[in-house]
């Protein structure tokens, strides 16, 4: 005691916190990957009973006879090769897709501009709009659209009568029935594209904007300068996601020409089902549906190698 005052005792330090024992956040990370892994099967489960088993299966019915009882290798297919009929195939259904991707983009990126420079209320009443005919099951939507350009009584030919035109074979002629499955196509799956390059737009930072218009950026040099640029990535999987699926279509052709007239509108989907189900050659007919798999995964490949080395461009 000093002075009447109490000296006090120190207070004990605290004590230091033990850190973890790297053993026990390895057992951790690997409890959480086994319970991630759990709970994935199912999704798994469905995507190998419906996907990968299929597609193994259909390699391997593609290497067999018309019986399916010998082993023939690649024969199938170096018999489509040689055969007219499937060259003409090939080629329409080159044009289909490329042409009908090509226009959903386009359209797609425009729509997409436009809802973007929309106030926030109008855009979410046009934006639901826009997305009906891709919320509409295809083959409803197509089936009206064959009412449309049937011959007797379509709506289209009745317009142009109107206004002095002459009425058009839609489904009739070989030239009119390929622009009539692209129009259809197109009109289905370019909203897909509006959205995507909607979501796109909307996380470009405004502040690229704002710095190109203080360096005098035109609306042009913008568009082609920052909103592309910054855009590559999402257009590049759109692209990419949207040929695959439309290589692959089948529900629009088969409902509005089914292959005619005269095989001249038969894509892999089509062509497939009628030497394969209808003419009972199933293995020709997974021979067709396969033919244009290496392309397409060769494709695939160097499209997401580049998505992947700009990411890391950007990341960095």
């Amino acid at each position: 005691m000093a002075d009447g005052n109490v000296l006090a005792a120190p207070a004990p330090a605290p004590a230091a916190v033990a850190p973890a024992r790297p053993g026990a956040l390895r057992r951790l990370a690997r409890r959480r990957s086994t319970l991630a892994f759990v709970l994935t099967v199912p999704l798994l489960t469905v995507i190998g009973g419906l996907v990968v088993w299929p597609f193994f299966y259909a390699i391997y019915l593609s290497m067999l006879n018309k019986r399916m009882t010998r082993f023939v290798g690649l024969d199938n297919f170096a018999f489509l090769l040689s055969r007219e009929t499937f060259q003409l195939v090939i080629m329409q259904s080159v044009i289909f897709a490329v042409g009908a991707v090509v226009a959903k983009a386009l359209i797609g990126f425009i729509l997409a501009h436009v809802l973007h420079a929309l106030p926030a209320k109008g855009q979410r009443k046009w934006r639901g709009m826009l997305l009906v005919p891709w919320v509409i099951p295809p083959a409803i939507s197509t089936l009206a659209w064959w009412w449309l350009f049937d011959p007797s009584y379509s709506a289209i030919n009745w317009m142009l009568m109107g206004i002095g035109a002459p009425p058009v074979a839609w489904l009739g002629e070989p030239g009119w029935a390929r622009f009539a499955v692209i129009l259809v196509n197109v009109w289905y799956g370019a909203p897909f594209f509006m959205i995507m390059y909607l979501a796109a737009l909307k996380s470009v930072p405004d502040q690229l904007y704002e710095a190109a218009a203080i360096d005098g950026a035109t609306g042009w040099q913008k568009l082609r300068y920052v909103t592309v640029p910054m855009m590559k990535n999402i257009i590049a999987i759109t692209v990419l996601f949207s040929l695959i699926v439309t290589f692959a279509n089948f529900d629009i052709v088969r409902i509005l020409t089914n292959g005619g007239p005269q095989d001249r509108t038969h894509i892999f989907g089509t062509y497939a089902f009628q030497v394969g189900i209808q003419s009972g050659d199933i293995p020709l007919g997974a021979a067709v549906s396969l033919f244009m798999f290496p392309v397409l995964a060769l494709l695939a490949v160097f499209v997401l190698r580049d998505v992947t080395r700009r990411s890391r461009e950007m990341a960095g």
